[in-house]
């Protein structure tokens, strides 16, 4: 079996997917020392926000690293400009965090609503660039596998194509109603969790065929 051209794109890309994630985790902040320790119970509850946006971003950054896999997997070759349309999603990716922040400290306060606008619109932009990768190769299966069928693939721009279309009502609800907002971006990232039947059995036979080379 010919070794895949991707495998630095595949390292690369996981690296900053779990630097993404590691920051993630630095923005949680751990209360001082409280003069009565029966108050910490009180005081992590009324950090409920940056709970939200953690689980949030998290699920979101750990999905869209399950679905850059997934594409990757039918990729077999690269080229200069998909490696800078995979750069872009990965700029994009690892500023998450900071809107993650932002959402955490102004979810419960007056200009809530600014704040997921922010960050439903860096999730759109993460979904648009995405599927820029994705259409990139997989146009008359420029870098795709040579066994990759039509219909594998136009599988997977329907499920895809949702992302953007999707993320844009996230946006719009995000003006009037913040917490909605973030529970359908919960939400959005479970959906994605899920492959598409077409994708997930063209998987499964790719792999039999290797297994056989």
């Amino acid at each position: 079996m010919q070794e895949k051209e991707t495998g630095r794109v595949e390292a690369f890309s996981d690296g900053v997917f779990a630097v993404a994630i590691t920051l993630l985790v630095l923005n949680i902040k751990v209360p001082g020392l409280l003069p009565d320790d029966k108050g910490l119970w009180a005081v992590l509850a009324r950090e409920w926000s940056m709970y939200v946006a953690y689980i949030t971003s998290f699920a979101t950054i750990g999905i869209m690293w399950l679905n850059h896999h997934r594409i990757l997997v039918h990729i077999r070759r690269t080229d200069t400009i998909l490696i800078l349309l995979n750069l872009l999603l990965l700029s994009i990716i690892v500023l998450i965090p900071v809107p993650t922040d932002l959402l955490a400290e102004y979810l419960v306060r007056p200009d809530m609503h600014v704040a997921a606008i922010i960050y439903s619109s860096m999730f759109f932009v993460m979904s648009c660039c995405f599927n820029f990768l994705w259409r990139y190769a997989s146009h008359e299966n420029r870098l795709l596998a040579k066994n990759v069928s039509p219909q594998a693939v136009a599988a997977i721009n329907q499920q895809y194509l949702c992302g953007p279309l999707f993320y844009t009502v996230t946006f719009v609800v995000a003006w009037f109603n913040a917490p909605i907002s973030i529970l359908l971006n919960f939400i959005l990232a479970l959906f994605f969790a899920i492959p598409g039947p077409s994708l997930a059995s063209f998987s499964g036979r790719m792999k039999r065929e290797e297994t056989v080379v």
